[in-house]
C-alpha cells in the first residue's frame, strides 16, 4: 500500500477499449491517483496485479472472458491485497451481491469520475 502522502495507485480493467482510454484520462487528472496499468481482460488483470503491485483494482463487474467476482477470487489466490472497486454499466442484485461478498465498492459507470475516484479513496483507506 502507498504511502498516505502518495498517489493511489490503481489497476484499470474494462474490456471497451475508448471506455478504458477515458477512465485512463479522466484518472490521471486526477491527483491523488496513479493509474499503473489498464488492461482489457480478467487474465490480463491477475497478471498486472502481480506485476504491479496496485493500491487498488478498478474492474469491470462484466468482462468477456471472466466475471468480476471470479477475477477477485483469482487475485485472492494469488496474494494480492489490493483493495476493489467494481465497475457496472447495469448495477442489478448478482453485482451489488458480489460486491458485498468481495468487501468491494460498486460504481455505476453512469455516476461519472468523481464517484469513481471517491469510492477509489475509499477502497484506499483514505
Amino acid at each position: 500500500m502507498s504511502a498516505p502522502d502518495e498517489p493511489i495507485r490503481v489497476l484499470l480493467v474494462e474490456d471497451s477499449d475508448v471506455y478504458r482510454e477515458s477512465l485512463v484520462f479522466l484518472l490521471r487528472s486526477k491527483n491523488e491517483v496513479d493509474v499503473v496499468g489498464a488492461v482489457p481482460d480478467g487474465a490480463s488483470a491477475v497478471r498486472a496485479s502481480r506485476d504491479l503491485q496496485p493500491d487498488v483494482v478498478v474492474l469491470d463487474y462484466r468482462l468477456p472472458d471472466v466475471g468480476g467476482a471470479e477475477v477477485v477470487a483469482d487475485l485472492e489466490m494469488e496474494g494480492s491485497d489490493a483493495a476493489i472497486v467494481f465497475l457496472s454499466a447495469s448495477a442489478g442484485r448478482d453485482e451489488y451481491d458480489a460486491a458485498s461478498s468481495a468487501g468491494a465498492a460498486l460504481v455505476r459507470k453512469d455516476e461519472g469520475i468523481d464517484a469513481l475516484v471517491r469510492a477509489v479513496r475509499a477502497a484506499a483507506g483514505r
